[in-house]
């Protein structure tokens, strides 16, 4: 269920407005002129002037560059003086029978540094290397004691560049010979940098700031064990920034993960305001003063092209969908900044397993959310054949590692002209590029090991303040759904047919281990057959006959829904998450909505969740929890299912349902999973799926009393029903954890090592995941090749009855009983902090005071 933002007011907004107006004053409101001025308000709102075409771009390098100098001449006057010798000059040119390649680029970089956006101020940039390759384009930290801390390597300073002074440079910011500078962000006065720098592989990436002229350096951030990068000024004089300071990992591998925090302008009451379980970054400002950024998350989906542009208010409400989040190749995109003057964004196009670079982009929303259709442009020209639409054949998630020349740190000077650092040719070193729309594109600068942020060091446009929208008392904000109705991939969904929503909870992965699961991606350690996700079930709430639902959510919760029927069992479900900050209220317009259009009028009506209080969540069988397989769904297959379904018995031959725990899951988990009887969607592709194709509805096993192979001799409670149908519908988990008890051991959960695992081989045994039963160590299928009087048997039983011993002294989290090992206990240790921390900080603001990492100081 997606939520919305017209013209940076938040429909459920507009929605609340339109209901109280309603209710509070009926006769206004059913007044011809109100209703006539509602119905334009909305129309002007949701259907603005036709998307824009861009100049056409030429191919021909005499034509681009007349182009751009028409261009420039009209739109700065006086301003470019030498607008009309340079056509001259270049007509010249033009009349020879062949281009004079030394003159014409001569000319070419003469008219276009002439570009009062290029020249008029100098140009801020930092010298550093391209960051090392490492697991994903995020990965740029190298944080102290983390799985990559080693990648890490110096950089250079931050410096401006004067290019109406002969290319003259000077260092602004110098981290020394062992530090390195990133991210910078001028005020918008011009006078200040914000940017991240570390001092040495020993510290960690903080914030700073600075004058511009290069005095006055002051310490912002200085939290241990934690990154700071990717900072913004806000329009309030705040700033917003990228932290570990909830540490997470991604779900997909071991590395450090960072999300969006608040602060004041000296570093005060530090607040994060993103919740999201992987990452989020690259933050800019959209003209109306919302922030606009990079989010890489998933739920029952694949990892790879799971990384969109999203919005948000700068106090942490109504993030909302903007772009890409279901496309599946070009569904990478990075370090999105609006375009003056127009509703586009210039962003990156890039690759899952690659650097945070790529095509550069030209983005209008107004032509979809999603696909092809909204890219107008991309340099290289070719690279927008790699963007793939929802359901079509793509080149996958890396799609844009081939592509050459590569782009990053996009900066839009105004609706034609951009600079950006792009490959120069030279390995990886990038320079300091000018691209235009009419098809020039010309090296600023280069120097050293690259060039990397390049933007002006000016004043520019302060857009408007968005007053907060939240409380600070860490308690629940509240949604409400106008019509779960309503949506694209609604197909076969009658009315009346939603009796209930769900809200599950997606939390973060705190621990990893180095051994893993390659179910899907790797698992480190091994969560599920197919998927990365544990879940909670935080409750269900009712959904109306006319489609609505309201309900209190706890704040800084990771969530998504499910609408399910009668029966409890799923229609169609989320799988991208959401959250509400304390005291916000927000809505949704229906189920996987069309997230660019208005809401149907409610003129006259009034929704029915609207006229009683918000529902409340209620847990599920009990109170809110982790879902585990074993202690959830094992149960009923125990008492219902495993006299038949068990080794050596009849039903065993098609289908065991014995809970015997094995290297990393149970006997009837695997099973279930490999023998057909689930219609799951594990971590699946990007595109939004339709309702009734996964989950208990199509599953096989949800459905064995029909058939030829009827069950009818087994009865089942509707709750033991209703157990099997949510775990499927919840596609299928088996750990409520990613802690460990065995974290060096294979998958991380095998109760033996792999020394042990390397005997029982050479004894003639199997070892896959189901051969061994840790609870029945003498009916191990691997056994089943050795005579019991055979020697090897004995010698492989006794490894076996290890693991059983081993897991009844330390058993897994899916086992009552688990205590996690020392690492994943340093790691809760450590959250626990930064949450204390994070509360602290929360009260400070309600109470009116300032607490800092470190008190505020300038460095001599």
């Amino acid at each position: 269920m997606d939520r919305h933002v017209i013209d940076g007011v938040p429909i459920n907004q507009l929605l609340f407005v339109h209901i109280s107006l309603m209710m509070t004053f009926p006769p206004l409101i059913r007044s011809q002129r109100l209703r006539a001025c509602l119905v334009l308000t909305f129309a002007s709102m949701v259907f603005p002037a036709a998307a824009e075409d861009l100049p056409a771009t030429s191919t021909n390098e005499g034509v681009a560059l007349q182009h751009a100098i028409t261009d420039l001449t009209k739109t700065f006057g006086d301003r470019y003086p030498g607008g009309k010798d340079f056509l001259v000059r270049l007509d010249a040119m033009a009349r020879l029978p062949q281009l004079p390649r030394e003159d014409f680029e001569k000319l070419r970089r003469e008219a276009l540094l002439a570009n009062p956006l290029v020249s008029g101020q100098p140009l801020l940039y930092v010298v550093r290397s391209q960051y090392r390759a490492d697991h994903h384009n995020t990965e740029t930290m190298f944080q102290t004691g983390e799985c990559n801390t080693g990648s890490y390597e110096p950089g250079g300073p931050l410096k401006a560049l004067d290019l109406a002074h002969n290319g003259d440079t000077r260092v602004v910011a110098d981290p020394g010979p062992e530090g390195r500078v990133r991210d910078p962000d001028v005020h918008f006065d011009g006078k200040r940098i914000v940017f991240s720098m570390r001092q040495n592989i020993r510290d960690n990436y903080h914030l700073y700031e600075i004058n511009a002229d290069g005095s006055g350096l002051r310490t912002l951030t200085s939290a241990a064990g934690v990154f700071d990068i990717d900072p913004l000024y806000l329009p309030d004089d705040n700033l917003v920034f990228t932290s570990s300071r909830e540490p997470k990992y991604c779900m997909c591998n071991i590395h450090i993960m960072g999300n969006l925090f608040r602060m004041e302008g000296d570093g005060a009451n530090i607040l994060q305001i993103g919740k999201s379980t992987l990452f989020e970054g690259h933050g800019s400002l959209l003209p109306d003063g919302r922030l606009l950024y990079d989010r890489w998350e998933y739920i029952d989906r694949n990892f790879g092209n799971a990384q969109g542009l999203w919005t948000a208010n700068p106090d942490g409400t109504n993030h909302a969908g903007y772009y890409g989040n279901n496309t599946p190749a070009g569904g990478v995109v990075l370090d999105p900044r609006a375009i003056p003057g127009t509703d586009l964004v210039l962003c990156i196009l890039g690759s899952c397993h690659d650097r945070p670079w790529g095509a550069l982009a030209i983005l209008d929303r107004r032509r979809g959310v999603d696909g092809k259709a909204p890219i107008l442009r991309t340099w290289p020209a070719a690279a927008i054949d790699r963007v793939a639409d929802p359901g079509t054949p793509n080149g996958g998630f890396d799609a844009f590692t081939g592509v050459n020349p590569k782009y990053e740190d996009p900066y839009p000077l105004s609706d034609k002209y951009f600079l950006c650092s792009r490959m120069t040719g030279q390995g990886e070193q990038m320079g300091i590029y000018l691209v235009d729309v009419f098809g020039n594109e010309i090296l600023l600068h280069s120097e050293g090991a690259g060039c990397y942020d390049p933007m002006p060091l000016a004043p520019r446009p302060r857009p408007p303040v968005i007053p907060t929208r939240r409380d600070f008392k860490n308690a629940e904000g509240y949604v409400y759904v106008q019509n779960v109705y309503l949506g694209t991939h609604l197909k076969d969904v009658k009315p009346g047919s939603v009796k209930f929503l769900r809200v599950v909870e997606s939390p973060e992965k705190r621990y990893w281990t180095e051994p893993g699961w390659n179910g899907q991606g790797v698992e480190r350690p091994g969560m599920s057959w197919h998927d990365f996700n544990n879940k909670r079930i935080l409750g269900t709430v009712p959904v109306e006959t006319d489609g609505s639902a309201a309900f209190a959510l706890p704040s800084d919760r990771f969530v998504y829904f499910q609408l399910l029927d009668e029966n409890g069992m799923m229609i169609q479900s989320m799988r991208s998450g959401a959250t509400v900050q304390s005291g916000e209220w927000v809505g949704c317009v229906g189920c996987h909505d069309e997230r660019r259009a208005a809401p149907p009028s409610l003129t006259g009506i009034n929704p029915l969740a609207l006229k009683r209080p918000p529902s409340r969540l209620n847990g599920w069988h009990g109170p809110a929890r982790m879902f585990n397989y074993l202690t959830e769904v094992q149960p009923v297959f125990d008492q219902h299912c495993v006299r038949c379904h068990d080794y050596g018995k009849e039903g065993g031959k098609k289908l065991v349902l014995a809970g015997d725990r094995g290297l990393i899951f149970n006997a009837s988990y695997v099973n279930l999973w490999t023998k057909g009887t689930l219609t799951v969607v594990g971590a699946g592709p990007p595109e939004i799926l339709q309702a009734y194709s996964w989950g208990s509805h199509p599953s096989r096993l949800t459905r064995f009393r029909e058939g030829t192979n009827k069950h009818t001799d087994v009865k089942l409670t509707a709750e033991e029903m209703e157990r099997i149908a949510t775990w499927v519908d919840l596609n299928a988990p088996y750990y409520p954890s990613y802690a460990s008890a065995y974290p060096r051991n294979p998958y991380g959960r095998s109760p033996l090592d792999d020394g042990q695992l390397g005997k029982l081989r050479q004894l003639g045994v199997s070892t896959g995941i189901i051969d061994l039963s840790f609870d029945r160590p003498e009916i191990s299928p691997g056994l089943a090749t050795l005579p019991k009087d055979d020697p090897r048997y004995k010698e492989a039983l006794a490894i076996i009855r290890a693991g059983q011993e081993a897991l009844k002294k330390n058993p897994n989290p899916d086992s009552p009983g688990f205590v996690a090992c020392e690492t994943d206990q340093q790691r809760e240790r450590k959250y626990q902090q930064r949450v204390e921390i994070e509360l602290r900080n929360r009260a400070a603001i309600r109470d009116g005071r300032k607490v800092y990492d470190t008190p505020p100081s300038a460095i001599p």
